[in-house]
């Protein structure tokens, strides 16, 4: 077990450590589209790329009919193994649209043994995530 202090020193060694192997500016919070954002997620059960919808109720249900029309486009061409979630409940009860990809193995950000194949996994499919949301950006900003 790791304490509150070692716990958090490991995430942050294991989020310097990815900025520096695979050093380049990803999307993010930069969409350009109001409660729309890319997020990596790493913790002690699992790793996540994601692209999620939140924010205005108005703008989530713009911006997930569009997502939703465009899922074939998605699964067949970038991300076959994407979930799309559209009432994804966060952990601090928040309900959001959520389409994302999961790391099939067990990983933890406290084993320094699975953080290259986090690594490669985030640079990977967020690469995929961003080239699809490039690609079809208008389409979803309609």
């Amino acid at each position: 077990m790791f304490s509150k202090e070692e716990s958090k020193q490991l995430k942050q060694l294991f989020w310097t450590s990815f900025g520096k192997s695979f050093p380049r500016k990803w999307i993010l919070y930069n969409t350009k589209l109001k409660g729309v954002s890319f997020k990596f997620y790493f913790d002690n059960k699992k790793a996540m790329v994601t692209l999620d919808v939140e924010d205005d109720l108005e703008y989530r249900i713009k911006y997930w009919e569009k997502l939703t029309a465009l899922k074939s486009i998605l699964l067949d061409d970038y991300l076959p193994d994407a979930i799309y979630d559209e009432a994804y409940l966060l952990d601090n009860g928040k309900e959001i649209s959520r389409i994302y990809v999961t790391l099939p193995q067990k990983v933890s950000i406290h084993n320094k043994n699975t953080w290259q194949d986090v690594m490669v996994f985030f640079n990977t499919h967020m690469s995929l995530f961003e080239a699809f949301f490039e690609e079809y950006k208008e389409v979803i900003e309609g």
